[in-house]
């Protein structure tokens, strides 16, 4: 079998072929058009029909590729940047170049037997879309709800603008007071609150959107206590499939809700995790936050660890990693019930 590893960028795909023991065979760079994937899918069939495509999981670059290769019927797995990274280092070969990262690649995908297959977009990447792009908005309205405070501390440092700022009834309060002024400064203000009132109704409609799109992908994730649409739809949209995790201790990894080993002298211990998936960690670590204040068997856990010596972090990284398997359970159930009905 031909290992054809592919390091993508926005203007060109450069792809090294590789034999099972991860010999150099052949190098090829073609454009990112789907003319210039039909070339490079010719120059593969010329040394053989067996053989499996390994990109670097980079999908913001590599997604038409993936998808036209999909469509011509390849085999095609996903290459973590670090372990591409892992591979070029352990070679012979010094230096960075397209080529030495397309071999590094293959090679990493001849190493790695468990690679996750790459598959065309579905629902999960659409609410990612969404939710990413409702943070952007958000992210957007908070800027300038900064630049506001500061044009009505310049207009009237004694008068208490409204303490949220995100809301109809605070843009007609603060609207009325700045119209009492007169000036290029209560003219800007006047245009930004102009401006948050059209980016929080696009906001509140991201979100009804979000809400209904995630009440039909996912009811078991929205039964878990504290885990509401918004929350869901992030986990939905980082875990980009559950089918990819061969378990609920792969997602946890995944997600960072693992600790890490760290034994020494036969002494067994772990320490937190700082890596994995830290957005969809954050959304975990919400989800616990809610529950640590409303839900009876949770507040019974932190009790229970709290009891036998843990810190307060410490019973809620332990609380978490349940959590972590809780969500595991309900996405993998709203799958399956997506595939009954899709059947």
């Amino acid at each position: 079998m031909m290992v054809i590893g592919i390091d993508a960028h926005k203007r060109t795909h450069t792809a090294v072929a590789a034999d099972q023991a991860g010999r150099h065979l052949s190098t090829k760079t073609v454009g990112t058009t789907s003319k210039d994937h039909l070339t490079l899918l010719q120059w593969a069939t010329e040394h053989g029909d067996d053989r499996l495509w390994a990109i670097e999981d980079c999908r913001h670059l590599s997604r038409r590729l993936e998808r036209d290769l999909l469509a011509a019927g390849e085999r095609v797995v996903r290459v973590p940047p670090k372990l591409m990274a892992n591979a070029r280092d352990a070679a012979r070969t010094y230096g960075k170049s397209d080529p030495i990262d397309a071999l590094a690649v293959a090679r990493a995908a001849l190493r790695e037997p468990d690679l996750p297959v790459a598959r065309l977009d579905g629902a999960d990447r659409e609410i990612r879309l969404l939710v990413d792009h409702r943070e952007d908005l958000v992210a957007e309205r908070t800027r300038i709800i900064s630049r506001l405070r500061w044009h009505l501390h310049e207009l009237d440092a004694a008068w208490r603008p409204p303490t949220k700022l995100d809301r109809t009834s605070a843009f007609d309060k603060i609207g009325a007071h700045v119209a009492t002024f007169s000036g290029l400064v209560a003219d800007l203000a006047l245009r930004l609150v102009e401006h948050l009132r059209r980016l929080t109704v696009e906001i509140d409609e991201l979100a009804a959107e979000i809400t209904s799109r995630t009440t039909m992908l996912a009811p078991s994730l929205l039964a878990i206590p504290g885990c509401a649409a918004l929350t869901a739809a992030k986990i939905i949209g980082e875990t980009a499939g559950i089918d990819r995790f061969r378990s609920k201790d792969s997602f946890a990894r995944h997600n960072g809700t693992a600790p890490l080993p760290v034994w020494s002298s036969n002494h067994a211990r772990h320490r937190l995790s700082r890596t994995g998936n830290r957005q969809l960690n954050a959304a975990i670590h919400r989800i616990a936050l809610t529950q640590a204040r409303c839900h009876e068997d949770a507040r019974a856990l932190l009790a229970r660890r709290k009891a036998g010596g843990d810190g307060g972090m410490e019973a809620l990284r332990v609380l978490k990693r349940r959590l972590s398997d809780v969500v595991f359970r309900a996405m993998v159930a709203d799958q399956s019930s997506l595939m009954d009905l899709a059947a």
